[in-house]
This record gives structure tokens, sequence and C-alpha cells, in this order.
């Protein structure tokens, strides 16, 4: 009798880095690209499949064949969130919206579907919860839509066959962590698992001119979960920052194929729901307390927005051998050089003073145009010396102490005159470019010690 031998063919598996999506043929405690602990996992290496993203084979045309055709876009119904995407949502795209966890996503995006379930159908799948809570929170949100269809399903198949069933406009799925699809061995939420599900929701998006919205889980420094092939897949990638504790949300777009990546959004969250916030600089100078020493007001542009914040300093003497240095919403790296400058350009004995400075409002200072005001309300507060209220400061301040020229002043000058501000000060090189208009006076500067000098005149 012969004896047949089946060989079964042997599986193999990688160790895929959960965070940076290094692979290695076997178990690391630490990452070597990224660097992370613990975030290689063990998965069964899939078959290469030769494939189309398009399911087209694509030919190369000459450059002066492509026809330009404008993206059709619809409007989400929310003024803010049509800024930010630029100008409205682009059909057949995929956008990926992260954020801490009850910070607002799925709110927002639940919100934006009674508008635009007017004209839309809109298919809304959840990973997370079912269609009972979903209901219960649309009627929180007094969102009655018709053409809103709800699937609580983590399978990518089932969801896909629905999206070919139903043909919505417009299909939101929180989040993409859940989704798996079966013919993967590895769990969801997984690297494989997400690229696969985002490619295929990209597919779909593209070949029926769906645009597509994702959840995305962050992780504890704030970023997204997962691959950062991630973010490079998809058309464009929002983030909802603002402390859960406060009530004001900033939504930003870190990458956009179809618009600036300057622009953001901001919301009130309120019992409601999210509220459009149309003015962002009178919302965050409310409550300014007037003629207290280290309170300055300065103005940053969010795009082509300019926006008006109120940077708070307190400096007090150390009671330790080395001085705390704390900020909030600005980069601390950037306050310690401010006050290396003060020290060494000014003379204010700061070695041994404690300092912490706050931007009101939770919203976070990235330009160098606000360094003027940020050094100001640090001398104001260590010379206990308050800063006029109608007084707002704009310049950006190198090392040697001098203030340089700075871009956008004139629509920085137009906020501030509508909210009140009476005088102005701005580095002497935007002068030749600036008129005088109004009951605006515009003064300006060469250095910090200059600045300091005039920002205090007629003070109390």
């Amino acid at each position: 009798m012969k004896t047949v031998v089946i060989k079964m063919a042997k599986v193999k598996t990688l160790f895929v880095c959960q965070e940076c999506g290094y692979e290695s043929q076997k178990w690391l405690g630490k990452c070597p690209a990224c660097g992370e602990w613990n975030t290689l996992v063990e998965e069964v290496q899939e078959p290469v499949k030769k494939r189309s993203v398009f399911g087209v084979k694509a030919s190369p045309v000459h450059l002066n064949e492509v026809e330009i055709t404008k993206e059709e876009r619809f409007s989400s119904g929310t003024k803010e969130l049509d800024r930010v995407l630029g100008g409205g949502i682009v059909r057949g795209s995929l956008v990926l919206v992260g954020g801490d966890p009850g910070i607002g996503k799925s709110t927002l995006l639940l919100q934006i579907c009674e508008s635009i379930g007017i004209n839309n159908r809109i298919l809304y799948v959840s990973g997370e919860e079912s269609v009972n809570q979903i209901k219960l929170r649309a009627d929180r949100l007094c969102i009655s839509t018709p053409n809103l269809m709800l699937l609580s399903e983590t399978n990518f198949e089932a969801i896909h066959s629905s999206i070919l069933d139903v043909k919505p406009q417009l299909v939101i799925v929180d989040s993409v962590q859940t989704i798996f699809k079966p013919e993967l061995t590895s769990a969801p939420g997984s690297i494989s698992q997400v690229r696969e599900v985002t490619v295929n929701l990209m597919k779909v998006a593209k070949e029926n001119n769906i645009a597509v919205f994702l959840v995305g889980h962050v992780t504890k420094e704030g970023t997204l979960a997962g691959p950062r092939v991630l973010e490079h897949m998809v058309d464009c990638v929002l983030y909802f920052e603002g402390e859960r504790h406060q009530s004001y949300r900033i939504l930003r777009a870190v990458k956009n194929r179809f618009g600036s990546t300057n622009e953001i959004g901001v919301f009130e969250m309120q019992d409601r729901g999210l509220v459009e916030v149309d003015n962002p600089s009178l919302v965050l100078l409310s409550g300014r307390p007037k003629n207290v020493p280290g309170s300055c007001v300065v103005c940053i542009m969010e795009g082509t927005r300019p926006v008006l914040a109120e940077v708070q300093a307190l400096v007090t003497p150390t009671s330790f051998g080395i001085p705390r240095r704390m900020s909030t919403g600005i980069d601390s790296n950037r306050i310690m050089m401010l006050m290396a400058v003060l020290e060494k350009r000014v003379g204010l004995h700061l070695q041994n003073q404690d300092a912490y400075i706050n931007v009101v409002g939770g919203i976070r200072i990235d330009e160098p145009a606000a360094d003027l005001g940020v050094i100001t309300s640090i001398a104001s507060s260590f010379r206990n010396i308050s800063i006029p209220p109608q007084t707002i400061l704009m310049g950006e301040v190198g090392l040697t102490g001098e203030v340089r020229a700075i871009s956008h002043l004139g629509k920085r000058v137009n906020e501030a005159n509508k909210l009140g501000f009476s005088r102005c000060i701005v580095p002497m090189g935007n002068m030749k470019n600036i008129k005088q208009s109004g009951d605006m006076k515009i003064i300006g500067v060469s250095s910090v010690q200059e600045a300091l000098d005039v920002a205090v005149e007629n003070s109390d």
C-alpha cells in the first residue's frame, strides 16, 4: 500500500510595529524604526496580490492632453467645516477626522447630516455603537433627516454591500480601527487591517464618486493611531483639538489635497451640540481683565483669518534652586528663548524667577508674530506694570533684541480696529507698507527695549 504524504504550506508570520508599520522576522522589545516599546505584534503574512487600486490599467498621457476639471463640491451646512475643507465637501474624497475621545468628532459628523440629508443620501456606519445609541444621540441633537441611514457593522464586506445597495452621496465610518476584512487573519485595528480597509474605502469613494469620512482614534501623544501611511492615503486629514473640560473646539486641517492647510474652524460645545463661532477673536477676549500686570493681546494668522488672543504671564520669585518655566498654548522652548532675550538685551534679572505663561481660551500659538506680545507680558508681570487695555502688540523677536517684520499686517490691524483697539505696536520694517486709518494709532518699534517703553506709556 502506497502512502500519500500531503505537504501543507507553511504559514509565514511577521512581527509588525503597531505604531509605524516596521516589519521584522523576529520579535523585538523595542522597535528600531520609531523607538517605541512592546509595539511589535505577530501577524500572518498575506500573499501578495497583483491589483490596481482603481481596477483599471493606467497608461501614461501627455501633460498637454490632460483636461482640467474643477472638483465637484457640496456644502456641509457648517461654514466652519466648509472653510477648513477649502469650500465644501469634494465628491469622491476620503477625509480622515482625528481627535481625543469625547472631543466631539462623532457629534460634528452627525450634525452635518441634518443639512446634507436634505438633498443627499447618507450612510452612517458605526463599529462602536448600536443603531439605538446613534438614534438617542440624534434625538438629543434634534436630527431628523429622512435621508440618513444607520448601520452598525464591523465587517467590511457587509459595509461594502450596503454602500452599493444604498448608493449614498456621503458615507461616515466611525471608526476605521473597528472595521475588519475577513480574509485577513490579524485583529481589527492592526496595521494590515487598517491599511487594507482604507485602501478599499478609497477605491469605493473614487469609483462611485462618494465622499467618505473616516473617524480615527488618537494615541496618548495626540497623533492618529495606526501607521503613518494612513494619513498619506487619504485626501484630507482633520484634527479636532481642545480640552474636554473647556467649551471651545478647534478643527484644523493638517493635510488637504483640495484646499489650504492653514485654515481653522472654531466651535463651542453646548447642550444642543457643537455651535459655530463666527468671530473667535471676540470670544477669546471675552472676560479679559483690564489694568492687570502680565496680560497682553496678540494677533495671529490662522490661514486667511486673523485671530486675536490674550497671553497671560505670571512671574514670581522661585523657591527652588532652578526656576520653573511652564507654558500652556505656546512652545516652552520659545518661552525660554524670549526670556533669555529679556535678560541679555533688556537687563531683567529672571534667573531666580518662576515663569508661567498661558494662552487663554485653549488656542495654541505657533506663529513668531506673537513674540512681541509674549515678551511684553513677561516684562509686565515682572515689573508689576500693566499694559493699557486698548494696546495690541505684533512682531517677531530676534536673538539680538530686534523686532522683525511680519506678514499680513494690514489684516491684523483691521481686525484689531474692529474690536475697538486704539493703539497698535508693530515692527518698524512694516511701517512703510501700512497706512494710518481711523482711530487706530500705529507705532513702529525697532527693538524690544523700545517696544517695552512704548507699551507702558499712559498706563495706570
